[in-house]
């Protein structure tokens, strides 16, 4: 029997009777978290140092972690269906913007620490951080997720939701926050998915 969720999760499977869930949905909900904890932020008393402190520790410690998440599983797989769909091109800039976009979150959340909490300097950074983050978020949902739900089949969709899932809830304590290459991730992740020689393909990238 199926019930009705609450919110934009829309239909699930009752408890314990199987069901689907998908990677671009637990994605957007990592969204709107991060959105959340920005917000909640922007409330919080100058003085109040030791809950801004708090927030901030859990809000960069996600960020980062959502970062490695999606490098880990979302992207690859992103690459996977573009080639096969011949998206090659498409899903390769995608992912080289969103490999800079998240070096870039990185940093912002690197410069955060070097202010006092409550500091100007330190909501300063904190909107930058925020800016930074959500011109990915929205880069992302209006590309890669929306090209992920049309080239992607439900059943690959939950299969990488619960990898999602089990990637975060492994590393729940954190992940170190170490900048990627681009290009290299890129040719490493083709090189994984076509492993035939002279299969990678991204010229088309060169001139970026």
């Amino acid at each position: 029997m199926r019930h009705r969720a609450a919110g934009r999760r829309g239909w699930l499977a009752a408890p314990g009777r199987g069901g689907t869930v998908d990677i671009t949905q637990l994605i957007l909900d990592d969204h709107h978290e991060q959105r959340r904890l920005f917000a909640i932020l922007e409330q919080i008393g100058r003085t109040d140092t030791g809950v801004l402190s708090a927030v901030w520790a859990r809000l960069g410690s996600f960020l980062e972690l959502h970062a490695a998440a999606e490098e880990a599983i979302f992207y690859p797989a992103l690459l996977k269906v573009g080639l096969a769909a011949g998206r090659t091109a498409g899903v390769e800039g995608e992912t080289l913007d969103a490999i800079r976009d998240h070096n870039d979150i990185r940093d912002s959340v690197e410069e955060v620490a070097r202010h006092e909490p409550g500091s100007d300097g330190w909501f300063a950074a904190i909107a930058a951080a925020n800016l930074a983050n959500s011109d990915h978020m929205a880069e992302e949902e209006r590309e890669g997720l929306t090209d992920f739900r049309r080239l992607a089949g439900l059943q690959e969709r939950h299969d990488l939701a619960v990898a999602f899932t089990a990637f975060q809830a492994r590393n729940f304590a954190g992940v170190p926050a170490v900048d990627k290459d681009p290009e290299a991730y890129i040719r490493q992740a083709e090189q994984q998915l076509r492993p035939a020689p002279g299969s990678l393909n991204i010229g088309s990238l060169k001139g970026q």
